[in-house]
């Protein structure tokens, strides 16, 4: 049960990143992966919220919340396609863009991961 879970979850995690990123990128525009910057800010903020709740407010099986945080929020975060824009910034010489992409993408994970943490106690 857990391994299909973990499938439908990143089938869907996969086709909200596509969407999500695809509508974020094509309004901002531009050399930088906004796209992708949102997408793993938002699944990190999603990730403190679920973690929490799921674990100490709503517990619910190991399954589900498998199929949530491995499944939806693993097909959802980009960390590769991160790396490999980061790369191809660095490629083209863009370096203030790589420094901008790497730190905003760090800092605004770890942030997006504790205020939903925060968010998820009140």
């Amino acid at each position: 049960m857990t391994l299909l879970l973990v499938a439908l979850g990143g089938a869907l995690g996969s086709v909200l990143r596509y969407k999500i990123g695809g509508w974020v990128q094509a309004g901002a525009g531009g050399a930088f992966p906004w796209g992708i910057l949102v997408v793993n800010v938002t699944g990190c903020f999603v990730a403190g919220l679920l973690m929490t709740v799921l674990l100490e407010r709503t517990p619910v099986s190991d399954e589900v919340r498998t199929g949530l945080l491995v499944g939806v929020l693993g097909g959802y975060t980009t960390f590769s396609t991160f790396s490999l824009q980061s790369l191809d910034l660095a490629n083209a010489g863009l370096w203030g863009y790589v420094a901008l992409n790497v730190l905003a993408s760090v800092a605004g994970a770890l942030l997006a991961v504790w205020l939903g943490q925060q968010l998820a106690r009140l």
